[in-house]
């Protein structure tokens, strides 16, 4: 068995499979770019003229492409189809059979305006994986919300557990919402490929934002039901662990992470000598010092203002007790930490340009990370190449679908 993961010859997991990605913005595509990152070929169909939302969101650095763009659309390729003009839709038609896995992120019913519903498509690829990103449920009364994560995040009442409780709601500082579903999507359709590899079938998958908010809430959401009531804020500490989170020391904040009664213990001993700390009994269990956390973090937080960060550090590390510095973003990219973990990546934009950052995937397989096989591709790069390799068009007629805007080629 190790001898033949050692032998393995390199090829990505998901080699072999074709994802037609008709999907925009940051759920669906984020699913598309796991799959990519983990070997499917991945075709991205935009719209002719304005593409992909994202390409004018963030920072601008391509003709097509921007910072938003690019952090979810990595090893793919772009094609442009405008899916509201029938030629556009009968050339998905002509593309599918050589496709496994359809993704799209429409609103509920206009799958089936446009003519790209599972019902239709399945009839052309009986074996079809299709899977639908939606703001809710189809099986719910509220299916033709539109999505956003900012609202799901409202209403499924993440931000109501997010930040402190001197603060007004807050949303988490990505998207999560849009991330967790995405993944979640990438994962339902790998097991669906799975039975479809094994039992010759395929399948329809739907993934809605708001059962992925609700699911988010995790922990906090379960003691919210076991308790009927709404937990407490606790901003960057820990709502069942004590002490756990950001603290101040004398010249910068730390994190530190207590995890069980035997840390505690040394953290009291040896990094903040204060054994009477440990040998007071509201404070010798997790749960206890839960229970009196005012007055425990009263007293560490006063000891932690007086100690040198490194300080602290090196003496939690001397214990095993997870800690670390908080790191601003910039420095946390660019820090020798992250530099050797390969996470950040450099790549030219192919025109002989000043090179684009991107971030690699993170999976590794045997040893070896995934690699960036594609940059984020500028709008329509790969039309003409990937119709013509899976669709007879000849000159003539690619030449009109042009000219008539059912396409666009760059």
């Amino acid at each position: 068995m190790l001898e033949n993961v050692l032998a393995d010859n390199g090829d990505p997991p998901l080699n072999g499979v074709k994802v037609l990605d008709l999907s925009r913005v940051f759920a669906g595509p984020l699913c598309g770019q796991v799959l990519a990152d983990l070997g499917a070929e991945v075709i991205k169909v935009e719209h002719p003229v304005r593409g992909d939302d994202t390409r004018d969101w963030g920072y601008r650095i391509g003709k097509t492409e921007t910072t938003y763009y690019n952090s979810m659309n990595r090893n793919k390729r772009s094609i442009t189809i405008d899916l509201k003009r029938q030629d556009g839709v009968e050339l998905v038609y002509s593309l599918l059979p050589s496709f496994d896995v359809v993704i799209h992120n429409f609103k509920h019913g206009d799958d089936a305006r446009l003519g790209v519903d599972y019902e239709t498509l399945v009839k052309m690829q009986p074996n079809l994986v299709y899977c639908t990103v939606s703001g809710y449920s189809s099986h719910t009364s509220e299916a033709d919300r539109p999505g956003y994560d900012v609202v799901v995040q409202a209403e499924a009442g993440l931000m109501a557990i997010n930040g402190d409780e001197s603060m007004p709601p807050l949303k988490f500082g990505v998207a999560i919402v849009d991330m967790m579903t995405g993944m979640s999507a990438a994962q339902a359709i790998i097991a669906a490929l799975y039975k479809k590899a094994t039992k010759g079938i395929g399948s329809r998958i739907e993934l809605s934002l708001y059962d992925c908010g609700v699911g988010i809430s995790a922990y906090y959401g379960l003691d919210a039901l076991v308790n009927k009531r709404n937990p407490k804020r606790v901003g960057n500490g820990h709502p069942s662990i004590v002490p756990y989170g950001v603290f101040q020391a004398a010249d910068g904040p730390v994190v530190i992470a207590v995890g069980n009664n035997r840390q505690f213990e040394r953290f009291c001993r040896e990094v903040i000598n204060r054994a009477d700390i440990m040998e007071d009994p509201r404070f010798s269990t997790n749960i206890a010092r839960t229970q009196h956390k005012d007055a425990l973090l009263a007293s560490i937080l006063e000891i932690l203002a007086g100690m040198k960060a490194d300080i602290l550090i090196q003496r939690m590390s001397d214990c095993g007790i997870p800690c670390g510095r908080v790191s601003p973003l910039y420095e946390a990219l660019t820090s020798a930490r992250t530099k050797e973990t390969g996470m950040v990546h450099a790549m030219g934009d192919g025109d002989g340009h000043e090179s684009t950052w991107l971030f690699a995937s993170p999976y590794r397989f045997n040893g070896r990370r995934l690699p960036v096989r594609l940059p984020p591709p500028a709008l329509g790069e790969g039309t003409r190449e990937i119709l013509g390799k899976y669709i007879e068009l000849d000159e003539e007629r690619f030449a009109a679908l042009i000219s008539e805007g059912v396409i666009s080629c760059r």
